[in-house]
């Protein structure tokens, strides 16, 4: 049977409504959740403040009916888009773009990157009022955000500018690799995706975070040296241990670990860390740009060891506390531990099968003509076109799929990491840092049930404590 462009361009359009609708119908389910669960749950009583759980509460509807205006404008943009013939009409503007600059049409491999580039141009622009209201109004108004115009206008521009180069360069070498390949090309395809991943997640550790945040060996001291028994009594590689100033930008705080073989990397945001003073004057905005005399003076960070305490007891600063030390290494313990059970290796496993996968089918569809004409692209095929239909249309369903079953493998991690903290004797001090990053970063204890099964690839808070109570 035969099917015209006309009806695969429906059937896919209307898919991705379908998906969208979905999407909203859960966020609609968890902003009930926001709006009618008013009390603190009786596993945190005595635990969790009222007035900390209140602030919580609104924090997350906050952004979850911000998240719903964002979510309708972009499906509006993306549908008109579609409609309006908008990736054709940037193609010929990318085509007509390159032979100003003295370029043939037969030169696709430069239209397509420039074609990316006036998309990512558009995207940004595009994106721009959302990402300003997000952080200058949401996480401003919460006390999240620490950035100033003039430090976000030049991290965004510093984002474009590392994005292209590091975009620009790969398109082109993956369009060449797929028509030099011949038949096989989806194994060399793969074989450079493989290698230009390893490379990258070494060189964008030690070479592209740094130009946005400033990473400073953490001072030696009782945690360090207890970070570093930690580390050895697991085997753990650990080459370098920093501290990221991500206090400059938000009072959210995180950890990680990075690195190859016996070259391991450990992380801790300042804001992680219980009364740590950052090297850059107190979060001066700008990260301390002209300020290179002061942050001399402050060069060595230090650590102020204090009664370990839920409350704050400054009144100008009711988040941001961060941990204790044996909190911080009871975090650390549940990180470690995905190392320790392989599991950054088991995800990198699955991405490599599934990237050759896709391009293996890509390899069997990139020659149907009618995909590219369902998109207004007649009688022409370029490379690029194929990939952006067959990856972000084709396999939408797919990826709905495999994105569900990657979150609930992520949560099984997350347990088994918590489980190995436990094993090392560290539950109590987990369960307590856990609680902590919750109300530092204004987390939300109740979820609806639908909700965080398709969406969080953590536990939520109540269960990881329940798990964690349990006796063996």
């Amino acid at each position: 049977m035969d099917v015209s462009p006309e009806s695969l361009f429906n059937a896919i359009f209307a898919f991705i409504w379908l998906a969208y609708i979905w999407e909203t119908y859960l966020c609609s389910r968890q902003i009930n959740v926001y709006k009618t669960a008013t009390t603190v749950p009786a596993a945190l009583e005595g635990i969790l403040k009222t007035e900390t759980f209140e602030k919580a509460r609104l924090y997350q509807l906050d952004k979850s009916n911000f998240g719903i205006w964002s979510g309708i404008y972009s499906q509006v943009e993306s549908s008109l888009i579609l409609l309006l013939g908008g990736m054709p009409w940037l193609w010929r503007v990318s085509g007509d773009c390159i032979i100003s600059l003295g370029f043939s049409p037969e030169y696709e491999i430069t239209q397509s990157v420039v074609f990316l580039f006036l998309a990512s141009i558009y995207s940004s622009i595009s994106g721009l009022p959302w990402s300003i209201y997000s952080t200058f109004v949401i996480e401003q108004r919460h006390g999240f955000n620490k950035q100033t115009p003039g430090f976000y206008a030049k991290d965004q521009i510093k984002k474009f500018v590392v994005s292209q180069a590091i975009s620009a360069p790969l398109v082109a070498c993956l369009i060449y690799i797929i028509k030099w390949g011949g038949e096989y090309f989806f194994i060399y395809v793969w074989l450079f995706i493989f290698f230009f991943t390893l490379a990258f997640i070494t060189v964008y550790a030690d070479y592209i975070a740094p130009l946005f945040d400033k990473f400073t060996p953490l001072p030696e001291g009782e945690l360090r040296s207890k970070i570093e028994e930690l580390a050895k009594s697991i085997s753990f590689p650990l080459y370098k241990l920093y501290v990221v100033e991500g206090s400059k930008r938000s009072s959210h705080s995180n950890a990680y670990f990075y690195g190859f073989y016996k070259n391991k990397r450990i992380v801790l945001f300042d804001t992680l860390l219980e009364g740590y003073v950052p090297s850059s004057e107190e979060n001066k905005q700008d990260a301390g740009e002209g300020n290179d005399e002061k942050d001399n003076t402050k060069e060595e960070k230090k650590l102020i060891e204090e009664e370990d305490t839920v409350e704050d007891k400054s009144e100008d600063k009711p988040r941001g506390k961060g941990c204790s030390n044996d909190e911080v290494l009871a975090v650390l313990a549940h990180e470690l531990g995905h190392w320790k059970l392989s599991h950054n290796l088991k995800n990198f496993f699955i991405g490599q099968v599934n990237t050759f996968l896709c391009f293996f089918i890509f390899g069997l569809l990139m020659d149907m003509q009618i995909l590219y004409d369902a998109f207004g692209f007649y009688n022409i095929s370029p490379t690029i076109i194929g990939l952006l239909i067959i990856f972000q249309f084709i396999f939408h369903p797919y990826n709905e799929l495999l994105g569900f079953c990657m979150t609930k493998l992520s949560r099984h991690f997350e347990f088994q990491a918590d489980n190995f903290a436990k094993s090392l004797k560290r539950a109590e001090f987990l369960k307590s840092a856990l609680v902590k990053l919750h109300v530092d970063n204004l987390g939300f204890p109740v979820d609806d049930w639908l909700y965080s099964s398709w969406h969080y690839s953590h536990p939520p808070l109540l269960e990881r404590l329940k798990a964690l109570g349990k006796t063996e």
